[in-house]
């Protein structure tokens, strides 16, 4: 284990990381931000993702380069090692490395690790006590086990397209999010850390499964079974207080605004601010929550009536004196200068060491007694790899025989 005490409540663990895309490095960053060491083995080529979406600079002038601005996000704060895992050597300086580590992941398939000898009996073997978590598309204990699986796929395989269709009508359509990967990847991070602490109590490894199907079909299925809840059915499934049309940014007399009249102290103070107190009592629709529920579809459409009546500013001013919840819609620049966000110092900056000055996304949570650590920026491709292997005892020109000197940056 790491000795660093310094910073987060994960500090002086370390975590072998063998996951790409967004999943997983998704998981291990939110690790690292507590303040874990976090190992990322990447082959020559690199993770796919850091040639993803918006790069300042075409990676032809240094091919160890890859800055797409999904990579940077999601791997600040790890280092990055180059390792041929098809090669003996490579997978020898490997299983050197999990002797000393907590954690070990990987989002490659389960068959293909057998494969190179990389399972878990494998590494377990060299360390009882590591804690071994395999990111999967569907359960290995299911028959599409050896599916693989993308974001795309697994919005499509747990209705969320289907979901998306019932509520806008039109065509089938994914979410504008990397929802899938980010759900899992959340659960991952848990599960880690839970494990850790159960480690902490009986001293023991273990290996664990997260796969994005069963993660993704549980944030769904419990909104939308509904009615399918019971035995026999009391109805079919959908949410429909999360599936009426109205159920959106309501339209104002100059823009848009999320408003949520939510238990009756807030119907009570909306119906008197628009002059209008008696109809709470008299409107069986709005008069008790188990009603508004049953009616939730009229209630919704109702409310986007009442709403071009006034502004925007109107609207706000309003609600704040009744103490109604609203909230502005924001554009991505609108959420990048949101002066709450840069207040609690979400929204930051640094210096890159090849990208020059960038943006940057803070920690959300908050800790009184294991401050939570700075974050290094996102690493070249193989930026670490001659430091670690030496750090385990390799010589320089063990080193060069690994990786081949010519094959990655070693700084």
């Amino acid at each position: 284990m790491s000795t660093d005490t310094t910073h987060g409540p994960l500090s002086g663990v370390r975590i072998l990381d063998l996951s790409s895309i967004v999943l997983g490095p998704l998981a291990t960053l939110t690790l690292a931000g507590l303040g874990a060491e976090v190992i990322k083995i990447e082959a020559p080529d690199g993770d796919n993702v850091r040639e993803a979406g918006v790069m300042r600079h075409d990676s032809s002038g240094d091919e160890h380069v890859k800055m797409g601005h999904v990579f940077m996000h999601n791997n600040r704060g790890k280092k990055s090692i180059v390792l041929d895992l098809k090669r003996a050597e490579a997978r020898d300086a490997l299983l050197r490395l999990v002797k000393d580590a907590d954690v070990f992941l990987s989002n490659v398939r389960p068959a293909a690790m057998k494969r190179l000898g990389l399972d878990y009996d494998a590494l377990a073997s060299v360390n009882p006590r590591l804690i071994y978590v395999t990111a999967t598309g569907y359960s290995q204990r299911g028959p599409y086990a050896d599916r693989p699986a993308y974001d795309d796929l697994i919005q499509g395989a747990t209705g969320i397209p289907w979901l998306m269709q019932q509520y806008g009508g039109g065509e089938p359509v994914y979410a504008p999010v990397s929802l899938a990967d980010r759900v899992t990847g959340l659960h991952v991070a848990y599960s880690i850390s839970a494990a850790l602490f159960s480690r902490e109590r009986n001293g023991l490894g273990q290996q664990i499964e997260v796969p994005m199907f069963e993660s993704v079909a549980h944030f769904v299925l419990a909104d939308h079974m509904s009615g399918k809840t019971f035995k026999p059915a009391e109805g079919e499934a959908g949410y429909d207080r999360l599936l009426s049309p109205d159920r959106r940014p309501y339209k104002t007399a100059d823009g848009y605004l999320c408003v949520l009249i939510y238990n009756d102290k807030h119907w009570r103070e909306f119906f008197h601010a628009i002059g209008k107190p008696e109809q709470f009592s008299n409107d069986i629709r709005f008069s008790t929550q188990r009603n508004r529920s049953r009616n939730i579809r009229e209630v919704y459409t109702w409310v986007a009536s009442v709403m071009p009546s006034r502004t925007t500013a109107q609207w706000q001013a309003l609600l704040d004196e009744a103490d109604i919840p609203y909230q502005v819609v924001n554009s991505m620049d609108d959420l990048l200068n949101d002066p709450h966000l840069n207040a609690t110092g979400f929204i930051g900056e640094e210096t890159h060491p090849t990208e020059g000055l960038v943006c940057t996304l803070g920690n959300p949570t908050v800790w009184s007694g294991t401050p939570l650590p700075p974050l290094a920026p996102a690493p070249k491709l193989g930026q670490h790899t001659a430091e670690l292997l030496e750090g385990i005892g390799y010589s320089t020109e063990e080193v060069d025989r690994i990786i081949g000197k010519s094959s990655i940056a070693m700084e």
